[in-house]
Parts: C-alpha cells; structure tokens; sequence
C-alpha cells in the first residue's frame, strides 16, 4: 500500500513537474497564432499571420538566420578547440591540458553580463567591433566547456584493453584515434556540438555588447522590439527557436544511450 501511494505521489510530481516546464512552451506557441495584434491566450481567430509577417519581414529572416550561422560556427569552433584538449587529457594524461579544461570553464560560470563587459572591452581594445565574427568567438570561448566536459565523458568510457590490444597489434597513436577512440567519441562531439549550438542561439547579453544592432542576432532583435510593444511576431521566433532546440534533443537522444551522453555511469 505505501509503495503504491509512493509510486502515485511520485508519478503525480513528475506530470506536475512536466506541465510547468510545458505551459509556457505552449502559451508562447498558441499566441504566435492569433489572428489579433494582441498577445492573447487563449489565441483569437486562429491565423498564420503572424508567421507571413516574420517570413516576409527581411530583418526578422536575417536575425533568424544571422542567428542559425553563429549558433553554428561557434559550436564548430567550440568543439573543434575543445576535442584536442580532451584527446591529451586521455591520451597523455597532460598536465597541460588539465590547466586548460580548468580556464575553459571559468567564462562558462561567470554571470553573462561579467563575460560580456570583458569581451566587450577586448573587442574595443583591438579596434574590432560590431563584427558577428565577434559573436562566434566570444560565444565559443564562452561554451567551450560544453563540449570539453562531454568528449572528455566520452573518452572516459572506452575500453583501455581496446586500445592496449590494438597497440600490441602494432597500432600508432593515429590508428588508436581513428579507429578506436573517434567512432566512440563521435556520439559525444556531435551531441556537444548541438547543445553548444542551442545555447549560442539563446545567448542575449554577450551578442548584444560584443556587436548590438550591427550583427542583430534573433534574441536581440526580440529585445530590440519590445520598446515599442509586444506583438506575436516575437513569439513565431520563439516558436522557430523551440522547434530547433526540440530536434537537436532528439538528434542527441537517437544517438545513443541519452542519459550516458549526459555523464551517467548507468
């Protein structure tokens, strides 16, 4: 009896849990459908105005876009800065690259507005601002422990006597990475890759002081709209925005074991 009152209680908590992460997901998306100019829910005369409005509206396009491109170049160069540390960490076990992994996750848990004012100070110091290439670097620099805490998971699960049997079959260092090690770890680089790519999208303060207006990413240009009021245009991009981040969980989820991606040792 106590173990089914714990199973329900327990149950009754998580699709509780579940609504409360849902709801605003779902509002946001039912008012990007109102036929109004008004941020209504529920939606009024259902329409797609809205999303004729932000497809033909070529500064919503080109935040949205501009957006998706440095989402994209800085989980690239995030992941492609971070694999080699990982790599010598297992490889060498270099001291080295444990100072490294170390600094790469300090401007991940500084405040925003923190990394933001430092970047914003380098970029003016060299004389280049207003740049998205501003954006790309200062947002990979600022996730780089994304992908640097989850390839390094991923070589912590290969299998030692793997390595060992290809090296006394005659295996380089070269082979045992290509081998071995790469199609292991390749789960982890493509999922870190994604979850960089989706905080660089919602990243508001550092696009916003590293460029601004010149290279107006979608969050800016929501931001932006807001002093002159709130419309549904907002939420269609919010909406493009969760359809993103939703098929990135999934990508990650059908490569593999989820919650072993994540860290889990189960």
């Amino acid at each position: 009896m106590k173990s089914l009152a714990h199973t329900s209680a327990r149950r009754l908590f998580l699709v509780t849990l579940a609504l409360f992460l849902a709801a605003p997901l779902v509002i946001v998306s039912a008012v990007s459908f109102n036929g109004t100019a008004q941020m209504t829910f529920p939606p009024q005369n259902l329409s797609l105005r809205w999303y004729e409005t932000f497809f033909s509206d070529p500064m919503w396009t080109a935040a949205f876009m501009r957006s998706v491109v440095i989402a994209f170049a800085a989980s690239l160069l995030a992941t492609s800065i971070a694999f080699p540390v990982a790599y010598a960490q297992w490889r060498v076990n270099s001291r080295f690259a444990k100072v490294l992994a170390g600094m790469a996750g300090v401007p991940f848990i500084l405040p925003p507005v923190v990394i933001a004012v430092l970047f914003l100070l380098f970029w003016s110091a060299i004389r280049h601002v207003g740049q998205i290439e501003n954006i790309i670097i200062s947002h990979a620099i600022t996730f780089i422990a994304v992908p640097l805490v989850m390839i390094s998971l991923g070589f912590s699960t290969i299998d030692q006597s793997l390595v060992e049997a290809a090296r006394t079959m005659g295996a380089r260092n070269n082979d045992v990475l290509r081998t071995i090690a790469l199609p292991m770890v390749m789960p982890f680089i493509v999922s870190s890759m994604i979850f960089t790519a989706i905080f660089s999208l919602n990243e508001y303060v550092i696009a916003f002081m590293v460029a601004g207006f010149t290279a107006e990413t979608m969050p800016v240009k929501i931001f932006s709209n807001m002093r002159t009021g709130f419309t549904p245009t907002m939420c269609v991009g919010a909406v493009l925005f969760m359809i993103i981040g939703l098929c990135g969980f999934i990508t990650v989820a059908r490569l593999g074991n989820l919650p072993k991606l994540l860290g889990s040792r189960h």
